[in-house]
């Protein structure tokens, strides 16, 4: 059953289409279901009158002065209306961003930033209690060539071939200091800067040491030298190899370091662990759960959000981003040219399964044209409305009956916004 806003306010302020999917169940027809809805709604308390109209469905009208009483109820609540109420309340986490401090923070880490920050507000905003945390390889390969790449430079020779060229490698140079920290204090500045906040930093050398802490609980086997991790038997697509054997190496793998922190992560006690992930990461979904699975835990408790491309265009050209060569659009210098508010609404306003394409000069464009501009001038007229009423000391705010039809339309659409808050979170994303 569903319980709609008519678009043609001809058609009342709600609608349901109840009697069309009950009168099976009831052996009626639908028509004469909905006279006895109709009838029954129309003496509810609020409800001016009902109407049938075309085969089954039941329109109905509410009295003015339940509007504004429900208006004062919302002004009564004031930042806390729509907050939710959760049945059960869960702790949450959620892993966002988790860009390896190799450079500064690239756009495209940003949206994972945005849209990771976006979900957990609204978690918030339904009741839960929600741990943000950024996850980083401070050792291993690409923090290697990183290193050789700055100590390159204090040389004065050009980085390895698949080293980092950008010029920040040039300014991390020019310092006797280890380039890890400073990137790191970078990216946290820079995050701060974009309003993502973290309440917890996991390093991935501190939780090396805990491998064979979880193997025993694995079920592992050994073939050609290696050990693998059964996860096959779980649902994911192949086994996987957890540490290599001596003709590769040796050593733990990737697939080792994500048992490790997965662990970590459920042992905390968070009912939910949330990975917010680029879509080429769409096949850990599977792997996850089967390692929740081998380690002892509900893979239910596992949550993977996936985000695809953003890509730049101005003047028509399209930008290119590769930090390694050096060409890569950072963050900073987008909220530079656009401002904080229009970086995180452009890379939030498309969903997360739709590439996003930045037209940068319409992003910083102080017109309507740009939503962002239009959005932030409506707040502003809003706010000096607000300034006004205040001035004036007037305690009584609310409309006189009878309400104007624009006033009823705004308080209808004030009323959905509970339900649009819970649809937003439950689809995980602020998008429309």
């Amino acid at each position: 059953m569903e319980l709609e806003r008519p678009g043609d306010p001809a058609h009342g302020d709600y609608a349901t289409n109840a009697a069309l999917r009950l009168a099976p169940e009831r052996r009626q027809s639908p028509r004469e279901l909905a006279e006895e809805i109709a009838a029954s709604m129309a003496s509810a308390p609020g409800v001016e009158r009902t109407e049938i109209a075309g085969p089954g469905f039941v329109n109905l009208w509410l009295t003015d002065a339940w509007l504004v009483d429900a208006l004062a109820a919302i002004v009564e609540r004031g930042r806390d209306f729509g907050v939710g109420e959760p049945a059960r309340r869960e702790r949450i986490q959620v892993e966002m961003v988790s860009a390896n401090p190799t450079g500064p923070i690239t756009v495209a880490a940003a949206r994972n930033g945005a849209y990771g920050d976006s979900v957990a507000r609204l978690l918030e905003f339904a009741g839960h209690q929600v741990e943000r945390e950024y996850y980083y390889n401070d050792s291993g390969t690409q923090m290697e060539k990183f290193r050789a790449s700055v100590e390159a430079r204090r040389r004065g020779e050009e980085p390895p071939e698949d080293g980092y060229h950008g010029a920040y490698v040039e300014e991390l140079a020019a310092s006797d200091e280890d380039p890890v920290p400073r990137m790191l204090e970078q990216v946290e500045r820079t995050l701060d800067r974009f309003r993502v906040h973290f309440d917890s930093w996991a390093l991935q050398s501190e939780l090396e040491g805990r491998l064979d802490e979880f193997l025993p609980r694995l079920d592992t086997y050994e073939k050609d030298g290696a050990i693998w991790a059964p996860s096959s038997k779980y649902g994911d697509d192949d086994d996987r190899v957890l540490v290599r054997s001596p003709e590769r190496g040796g050593g733990p793998t990737y697939r080792a370091a994500d048992v490790v922190y997965l662990a970590h992560k459920l042992e905390r006690s968070f009912d939910r662990a949330v990975y917010v992930l680029g879509a080429d990461h769409h096949g850990t979904r599977r792997w996850y759960a089967a390692v929740a699975q081998m380690l002892g835990y509900d893979p239910a408790r596992i949550e993977v959000l996936l985000y695809q491309l953003v890509h730049l265009t101005s003047g028509g050209e399209q930008r290119t981003m590769s930090k390694r060569r050096g060409d890569v659009v950072f963050l900073d210098d987008f909220m530079d040219e656009v401002g904080v508010d229009a970086a995180r609404w452009y890379l939030v306003n498309r969903g997360p399964d739709q590439t996003i394409e930045i037209d940068v000069d319409l992003a910083a464009e102080r017109s309507q044209k740009n939503p962002v501009y239009y959005v932030q001038y409506a707040h502003a007229r809003i706010a000096g409305i607000l300034r006004n009423a205040s001035a004036e000391q007037n305690d009584d705010l609310l409309p006189s009956e009878p309400l104007a039809p624009e006033e009823r339309d705004l308080i209808k659409r004030l009323l959905e916004f509970p339900a649009t808050a819970a649809e937003a979170t439950e689809r995980r994303g602020p998008q429309g």
